[in-house]
C-alpha cells in the first residue's frame, strides 16, 4: 500500500501545535506561580491582616535636660476597601461624629488618591479623640473591613520655639517618591528639627501579622507573633536650647515684629531663637493642624516666616565691627588713624549725615559713638586706592571677600531647613548696574555702614557677634547639642576662621565695650558683668528704622553673643539694647537686677507692630 505523506505530515503539524499550546501555558503558570505574587498577595490577604507598627518618635530636650517635646497616642480609622460589606453607615458616622455628608466625601478622596488600592489599608479618619476611639473600639466588630491603627502625636511640654522645633505632617506624594521609608498615612518631620533631623527621629518601623478568618474577622497572630518585626524607637535629640531663655525672649518680643539669636560663643550652639510674631507649635498638632495651618499661612503678620533665620535685614551700624576688621587688616587704618566728622561724611556733594561727637575721631572712640564718617571715610579711602588694588572693582572684591569669610553674603549652614543667605553684591553686580569702570567708593558709600545693597539675617549678625567674642574665629551655628547614641555633624565641631588676622578682634572688642560704658549702648551696662554691644538704627524705605544691637559678654570670658532686630522700632538703643541686654543678664545671672526691673516691664508691655502697618491681633 502507498504512504500517504500528506497525512504524515498533518501529525507533526497537530503534535507541534499542541507542544506550542503546551509551552504556553507553562510559561504562564510559572509566570502566575513564580514571577507574579498578585494572586498570592490576593489569597495572602484574605488570610492575614498586615499592620504596620509605627515606632514612637525621638524626644526632644533642651541644653539642660529638661523634655521639651515629647508623644502622645494617636488612632487613625483605617479601612481595606475590598473587605468592607454592608454596614449601618448612620451608627458608623454617629460613633465617630462625623456627618454622612463628611463620610461620602472622605471615601471619595481616598478613591481618587494616586495610590488608591481596594486591597491594601487606606487611611479613613485620622487623628481620633479617646473618647471616640473607646467608643470605635467596642463596636469595631459591626464594621467589618475596617480597623484602627495606632500612631503618634507630638506633645509639647513648653508650647514655644516653634520655628526651631517645627511640627510632622501626613507625608506626600513627593516624600514617598523621594524616601522609600514613607508610605501612604506615614507622617514626617515638617519644619524645624523635625524635619532636618526626621531621620534619626522617626526610628524604624515594625510589622504585626494577624490571622483573619472566612469573614475576615481576627482571630490572633500568624505563628504567635514569630514572625512580627518589632519596631525601633527614633534618636532623642538634646538641643542646644537653653528653653528657659527661649521663653524669656519671646515674651520680650511679644506684640513685635523681628527676631533674636542668642549663641554661645565657643561652641556655636543656639541659646535661643526667636521669630516674632510666632505661633504656638500645638496648633498643629490634631485633626485642627490643617485648619489652623491656612490661618497661620494667610495671617498678614506672617509668623510661619521665620524671621531669625530667613529675613533679611539691612545690618545697620551692627555692621561697623566688621568693617574696623576689615580696614585694620588691609592697613588702611591703624589705631591713631583719625577721620573727621562734620556732623556726617561729606565727600563733594555727597553727604551721610552723623550725630554729633568730638572730632576728628579713630576706631575704637568711632565704635562706642557710632560714628558714620569715620566708617564712610575709611571705605573710601580702601575701594579708591588703586595704588595698592588696581581700581575700585578689585578692591571692593577684596573688601567683599573678607566679609564673606566672616560669614556673611551666604547660608551659614545651620541644623534648620530654609536658611536665608542674605546679600553681599560683588564688583560684577554693581558693573551691571553702573557700567564697567564708572562707579567707585563714593557711589556706594552707604554699604559702608550697614545699608544700601548690604543684607544679612539675624543668625549672621549674631554670628558676627561670637566670632569677636571668641577674637577671631566662630564655630557654624546649630541648635542641636547631641544626638542619641551619635556623633553631631563635623561641621559642628569644627572652628571656621576668618581671613582677618586675630590681633585685630580685640581692638573691636575693646571698643564695643566702650559703647557699653560711655558710648551708645549704655542701657546695656549690668551690674557685676562687663557687657560689649553695638546698636543698630536701620533705615527702612518703607516707614520706621528697624533698631538692632549685637552684644556678648563677659568681656574678657565670653559665655553669650546675641543679636536682637525690632522692625519699625526706631533707634537701636531703644529697644534692640534693653532687649539684648535683659537677655544676656537673664542668661548670666538667672534673673533681672530689681534696679533695671523697670526695663523688663517696658520691653515685656511695649508694642512696636503698631508702626508696622500691620495689624495686631
Amino acid at each position: 500500500m502507498r504512504k500517504n505523506y500528506q497525512l504524515e505530515k498533518r501529525k507533526y503539524v497537530i503534535g507541534g501545535f499542541i507542544l506550542v499550546i503546551a509551552v504556553i501555558y507553562l510559561c504562564r503558570l510559572f509566570g502566575l506561580q513564580i514571577q507574579d505574587d498578585r494572586y498570592k498577595d490576593y489569597a495572602d490577604n484574605n488570610a492575614f491582616l498586615r499592620k504596620t507598627v509605627y515606632p514612637s518618635r525621638g524626644l526632644v530636650y533642651d541644653r539642660n535636660d529638661s523634655l521639651v517635646v515629647y508623644n502622645q497616642p494617636a488612632y487613625d480609622v483605617m479601612m481595606i476597601p475590598r473587605d468592607v460589606h454592608d454596614f449601618d453607615t448612620l451608627d458608623f458616622c454617629h460613633t465617630l461624629s462625623i456627618s454622612l455628608d463628611d463620610f461620602r466625601a472622605r471615601i471619595a478622596a481616598m478613591k481618587g488618591a494616586r495610590n488608591y488600592s481596594s486591597y491594601t489599608p487606606q487611611v479613613l479618619i485620622t487623628h481620633l479623640s479617646v473618647t471616640d476611639y473607646g467608643k470605635l473600639q467596642e463596636k469595631l466588630y459591626r464594621y467589618p473591613g475596617f480597623f484602627i491603627q495606632k500612631r503618634i502625636l507630638r506633645e509639647y511640654a513648653y508650647d514655644i520655639a516653634a520655628n526651631v522645633l517645627g511640627n510632622i505632617r501626613e507625608v506626600s506624594e513627593a516624600d514617598i517618591k523621594r524616601d522609600p521609608y514613607y508610605q501612604s498615612g506615614d507622617y514626617c518631620g515638617d519644619l524645624g528639627i523635625e524635619k532636618s533631623y526626621d531621620r534619626f527621629l522617626r526610628g524604624v518601623k515594625g510589622k504585626e501579622i494577624l490571622i483573619r478568618d472566612v469573614r475576615g474577622r481576627i482571630r490572633g497572630r500568624f505563628e504567635d507573633g514569630a514572625r512580627d518585626i518589632a519596631p525601633v524607637s527614633g534618636k532623642d535629640i538634646r538641643l542646644s536650647l537653653d528653653i528657659k531663655l527661649q521663653e524669656y525672649a519671646e515674651s520680650l518680643m511679644v506684640n513685635k515684629i523681628g527676631a533674636v539669636v542668642a549663641i554661645e560663643p565657643s561652641t556655636g550652639e543656639i541659646l535661643a531663637m526667636v521669630s516674632s510674631p510666632n505661633y504656638r507649635p500645638s496648633k498643629l498638632v490634631g485633626r485642627e493642624r490643617g485648619k489652623n495651618y491656612k490661618a497661620l499661612n494667610n495671617d498678614p503678620q506672617k509668623p510661619l516666616f521665620d524671621r531669625a533665620l530667613m529675613a533679611a535685614y539691612p545690618p545697620g551700624s551692627t555692621f561697623k565691627p566688621s568693617q574696623g576688621l576689615i580696614l585694620l587688616e588691609e592697613g588702611i587704618v591703624n589705631l591713631q588713624t583719625a577721620y573727621p566728622c562734620y556732623h556726617g561724611f561729606i565727600s563733594g556733594r555727597l553727604r551721610v549725615g552723623c550725630h554729633g561727637h568730638g572730632s576728628p575721631i579713630a576706631l575704637k572712640p568711632a565704635l562706642q559713638t557710632s560714628c558714620n564718617a569715620y566708617f564712610c571715610w575709611g571705605f573710601k579711602n580702601m575701594v579708591d586706592k588703586r595704588s595698592k588694588y588696581g581700581n575700585s572693582a578689585k578692591a571692593f572684591e577684596v573688601w567683599k571677600n573678607h566679609l564673606v569669610s566672616l560669614g556673611y553674603g551666604y547660608a551659614l549652614g545651620v541644623d534648620l531647613p530654609f536658611e536665608g543667605r542674605g546679600f553681599i553684591p560683588n564688583a560684577k553686580w554693581y558693573d551691571k548696574v553702573y557700567g564697567e569702570g564708572h562707579w567707585s567708593a563714593n557711589t556706594i558709600i552707604s554699604v559702608s555702614i550697614g545699608q544700601g545693597e548690604i543684607m544679612a539675617t539675624p543668625l549672621q549678625i549674631a554670628n558676627l557677634c561670637a566670632t569677636v567674642a571668641n577674637r577671631g574665629w566662630f564655630i557654624t551655628p546649630h541648635v542641636v547639642k547631641e544626638i542619641q547614641d551619635t556623633l553631631i555633624d563635623e561641621k559642628y565641631r569644627t572652628r571656621r576662621i576668618p581671613t582677618i588676622n586675630q590681633q585685630y578682634f580685640d581692638d573691636v572688642a575693646e571698643g564695643m565695650r566702650m559703647a557699653v560704658t560711655g558710648g551708645t549702648c549704655r542701657l546695656a551696662n549690668l551690674p557685676d558683668v562687663e557687657v560689649c554691644g553695638k546698636t543698630g538704627t536701620a533705615q527702612n524705605p518703607h516707614g520706621r528704622d528697624h533698631s538692632a544691637f549685637i552684644g556678648f559678654a563677659p568681656y574678657h570670658d565670653p559665655k553669650i553673643a546675641v543679636c536682637v532686630y525690632v522692625e519699625n522700632a526706631g533707634f537701636g538703643a531703644t529697644y534692640g539694647v534693653p532687649i539684648g541686654s535683659l537677655v544676656i543678664e537673664k542668661y548670666l545671672k538667672g534673673q533681672i537686677d530689681p534696679s533695671r526691673k523697670y526695663i523688663e516691664e517696658r520691653m515685656l508691655t511695649s508694642n512696636t507692630i503698631i508702626y508696622s502697618g500691620v495689624k495686631k491681633h
